[in-house]
């Protein structure tokens, strides 16, 4: 399965070597060995093909189930060979404004791991990397893998969440900002960053829980002595989650305060209207007057009727105006 396998490897005190061909006789090796491992990361593998590495290891086919269909919420399930836990690395486009979410699923069992990822981001090449310059890290088998994983994932939220942060800024700055042709839209787009932090919430906040077990309960094939590293992750973890809470917190303020604002610009507007149409009016009525044409007005007879009645309506229209003006209204 050279196709889905991204990399396989056996472990052998905190140092890489070459697995055997043959899966069975590489785990069994491994547990022969007593201080190896191995490690398999496999990308978007079908049923078939994901079919003889559950068998060798024994992987519980409701963990396979959950980790060939994806779309499943961060947990940490314990079966009697093998530990299965679920994350969600989250990406950001800053370009398109977009969380994306990928799906990493982990068993952790005797003397090997099995790595499957989902979607382009949560590479774990840089992690394994990183790994196998630490060796006294990674003598400590599959914990230490487990550990390194959930550390890099949750890491990178709080990188996210300050990108996130300094977006939202921007658009705060937008909102206060006068009201020009880019600065219409600025609802739709606090809706959409709004849906882009829901999004990032599904991915941190069902993880509370699973970190916690490890951090401080009593789970199998993983050693106690690794319980203040993932006390450390679910720490980070904590952070990144206020984090998120804040930014929505802050971003219903922003579209109160625009809906706010375009609810004052709204209402100057219609001052303004009104202002102009009460001037529009004084005329329009004085005209109307003397549009009647009865027969007994006696402006009508006069030489100084007409620019009379001229200075009468420019007269109170510019009253009008000046007293507007004095309250605001235009």
């Amino acid at each position: 399965m050279p196709r889905v396998i991204v990399d396989c490897a056996m472990y052998r005190d905190g140092r890489r070597s070459e697995a055997p061909g043959d899966l069975s006789d590489a785990l069994a090796q491994a547990r022969a060995v007593g201080d190896a491992f191995l490690w398999i990361g496999m990308y978007e593998p079908t049923e078939e093909e994901f079919e003889h590495v559950s068998h060798e290891f024994g992987l519980h086919k409701l963990a396979v189930e959950d980790a060939l269909t994806a779309h499943q919420r961060p947990k940490l399930e314990v079966y009697d060979d093998s530990l299965f836990v679920v994350l969600k690395p989250v990406m950001y486009d800053e370009d398109a404004d977009r969380v994306t979410t990928g799906e990493l699923m982990l068993f952790i069992g005797d003397s090997f791991v099995v790595t499957v990822r989902h979607g382009e981001g949560a590479a774990l090449a840089a992690v394994r990397r990183r790994l196998e310059h630490e060796p006294e890290v990674l003598r400590h088998g599959p914990t230490a893998v487990l550990y390194a994983v959930s550390d890099a994932v949750v890491d990178h939220y709080i990188e996210v969440a300050a990108e996130l942060q300094a977006d939202l800024e921007e658009l705060e700055a937008e909102v206060f900002a006068p009201q020009t042709a880019d600065t219409r839209n600025t609802a739709s787009r606090i809706y959409g960053f709004k849906r882009q932090v829901l999004e990032f919430r599904r991915a941190t906040s069902p993880l509370s829980q699973p970190m916690d077990r490890l951090a401080f309960g009593n789970v199998p094939f993983v050693h106690d002595h690794a319980r203040p590293f993932f006390r450390d992750v679910a720490d980070h973890l904590t952070k990144a989650n206020e984090y998120v809470e804040g930014l929505d917190r802050l971003l219903s303020d922003a579209l109160s305060a625009h809906l706010a604002q375009m609810g004052v610009r709204q209402n100057d507007d219609m001052r303004k209207i009104s202002a102009w149409a009460a001037m529009a009016a004084v005329p329009t009525m004085v005209a109307g007057i003397y549009g009647m044409n009865f027969r007994d007005m006696p402006e009508l007879r006069q030489w100084w009727g007409y620019p009379a009645v001229l200075l009468v309506m420019v007269g109170i229209c510019l009253g009008l105006h000046r007293m507007f003006k004095r309250r605001g209204w235009l």
